[in-house]
């Protein structure tokens, strides 16, 4: 509850960059809840329609909805960010990478880094520890048959009690994404070790177009993403900060939305003193120059 309290560290980002600015495509589509999945109901969150859960149902409108982002919207996010030689982190939900690894091969092969996202998107409280063991085992694998490289990081969304743990037992990751407490990595000593977590946002975060007291229109998302960008810039004159960026394809990949991503894009641009940069990048960066201190 305390933090960095007034006197947060010199981030000493390179280039002397007033802002580390990192975006994150979730990887999700698919991989929602199902009865094709083996689940108990549909999928009712985080898209354009309002629906309840149908028990031992398919709803054909939301699976459409999220097949949207798949065969479309990934291909928006990925065209804005490659036009401008940009790279960033996609948040991989195992699941939705095997079903359709078209639009995740041209991330990688952009230079886009690995956060897995979970083997399922789901709740994790709802499986037992060895369940979620087993999905972070399978996550692992599929980075490292992917790129060769034992993913960094990992992002659940929405963890259970037991997933920091099962990072840390598990090894390999150097950090983890599920916090939101603040504008710079911070360290813990939980469950024995030092363990990075950079924190996520859910502010700055496309996923507010699906909530009724979020966005409406590609200008609102624009909006509050160049006030929270001038804030941070303006405060990095003297203490440097970092901003994540979160993004759908179902959702800012449509046609309405999507130009908010390339203004926000294009304004940030217009400043020198900026990182846009991987999730990976800042942990590194991070564990160099604020390593562990007890």
């Amino acid at each position: 509850m305390i933090g960095y309290k007034d006197t947060p560290p010199q981030a000493g980002w390179p280039n002397n960059a007033r802002v580390a600015v990192n975006f994150c495509i979730n990887y999700e589509e698919g991989a929602e809840m199902c009865i094709l999945n083996g689940d108990s109901h549909s999928e009712c969150r985080v898209s354009d329609l309002v629906v309840e859960p149908r028990a031992g149902m398919r709803d054909l409108n939301i699976e459409s909805n999220y097949e949207y982002g798949s065969r479309a919207g990934y291909w928006r996010l990925i065209k804005a960010f490659t036009d401008r030689g940009l790279q960033g982190t996609v948040n991989l939900v195992g699941l939705a990478g095997q079903l359709n690894p078209y639009a995740l091969d041209a991330l990688i092969e952009s230079g886009f880094d690995l956060q897995p996202h979970g083997w399922r998107w789901i709740d994790y409280h709802t499986l037992s520890e060895d369940e979620e063991r087993e999905h972070i085992t399978k996550s692992i694998a599929q980075v490292v048959q992917l790129t060769g490289d034992h993913p960094l990081g990992y992002y659940a969304g929405l963890p259970s009690i037991n997933t920091r743990r099962l990072l840390v037992e598990a090894g390999g990751f150097i950090y983890d994404s599920d916090s939101y407490a603040d504008d710079l990595p911070y360290w813990t000593r939980d469950f024995g070790k030092p363990h990075l977590l950079i924190p996520y946002s859910l502010d700055t975060n496309d996923s507010r177009f699906a909530r009724a007291e979020g966005y409406q229109l590609a200008d609102e998302f624009y909006t509050y993403l160049k006030n929270a960008f001038d804030c941070l810039y303006q405060e990095g004159k003297s203490i440097p900060k970092m901003m994540t960026v979160g993004l759908h394809a179902r959702l800012l990949g449509r046609p309405g939305r999507i130009d908010a991503l390339h203004r926000i894009l294009d304004y940030i641009l217009t400043h020198d003193r900026v990182w846009i940069c991987r999730r990976g990048d800042i942990a590194k960066h991070w564990i160099a120059r604020h390593p562990f201190s007890g």
